[in-house]
């Protein structure tokens, strides 16, 4: 008998939910229920500056408001610093990491001005402290003013050259994790980059199928070398469309886009509510 099947929505608790986020944990628990899997619901306050407990909050009332159920408990990222602190010090002792003390009007100032951009649209880190001495890594993120960056030379250097993920529908999409550079990992303020904490996350909870939204495609290719750096299992991935406003940019909480509470508050039902979504099942 094989393994169930592990999916998850991962939220962050810096703002109230909108229908774009209705759409990916829908999708994700009748795909768990379809196949007898697991639905997990996870918490990612890693930037403890931005989290708010009210927030959090509203995420499982949401929730359980559209009829969603859960495994407890939930993972929450600022109880697990001590896990980004292992799997730093698993690639510093590869010698993959450096200091960095630049800000990113340093990297402006000293990138080329038609020179190459990370998927997100950032200048390319020019390598500005790639060569300065190493400090450890639990004293650097005591440090306030310094990050940590993956020193993406040395990593592809230990990762097979044909590392590719299993994308739904596609197959095998090769990964290019260079694309993003000597990418930040970790500092002070926030102990595990995104890009870390979601690798580490997956891993120790197991999760076999990351369902997404598409505009974390090209980082799925980061995400794979990660996880061949810290010896932990592919997940399969599914990266879905998603939902755009009446100006054609998609629903986002800096845009503020009308939440999830704000409709409820506003008389709307859970089916209509799903069906603004635009949810039709898998």
């Amino acid at each position: 008998m094989s393994p169930r099947r592990v999916f998850r929505f991962a939220p962050s608790p810096n703002g109230f939910l909108h229908l774009g986020h209705a759409y990916s944990a829908l999708l994700n628990f009748e795909l768990a229920q379809d196949c007898g899997g697991r639905f997990l619901l996870r918490i990612e306050d890693i930037d403890v500056g931005r989290a708010r407990p009210e927030f959090e909050a509203a995420i499982y009332e949401v929730l359980a408001w559209l009829g969603l159920e859960w495994e407890r408990p939930v993972r929450r990222q600022s109880e697990h610093f001590d896990d980004y602190a292992r799997a730093l010090e698993r690639l510093d002792a590869l010698g993959l990491l450096f200091a960095c003390t630049c800000t990113r009007g340093d990297i402006a100032r000293h990138a080329p001005k038609d020179g190459p951009r990370d998927p997100d649209g950032a200048p390319l880190y020019p390598g500005t402290c790639r060569d300065k001495p190493r400090l450890p890594v639990r004293d650097v993120l005591r440090q306030g003013g310094v990050a940590l960056r993956l020193d993406m030379d040395k990593a592809l250097a230990l990762a097979p050259p044909d590392l590719f993920w299993r994308e739904s529908g596609v197959g095998e999409v090769p990964a290019h994790p260079e694309s993003w550079g000597d990418v930040v990992l970790a500092r002070k303020d926030t102990p595990a980059s995104y890009h870390l904490a979601v690798v580490v996350d997956d891993g120790l909870q197991g999760v076999t199928d990351v369902v997404r939204g598409k505009d974390l495609f090209w980082a799925t290719g980061l995400h794979r070398l990660l996880q061949q750096l810290l010896g932990l299992p592919a997940p399969d991935y599914r990266h879905h469309e998603l939902l755009l406003d009446a100006q054609g940019e998609k629903l986002a909480k800096s845009r503020l886009s009308k939440t999830l509470r704000d409709l409820r508050a506003e008389g709307a039902t859970p089916e209509q509510a799903r069906a603004m979504a635009g949810f039709a099942g898998n």
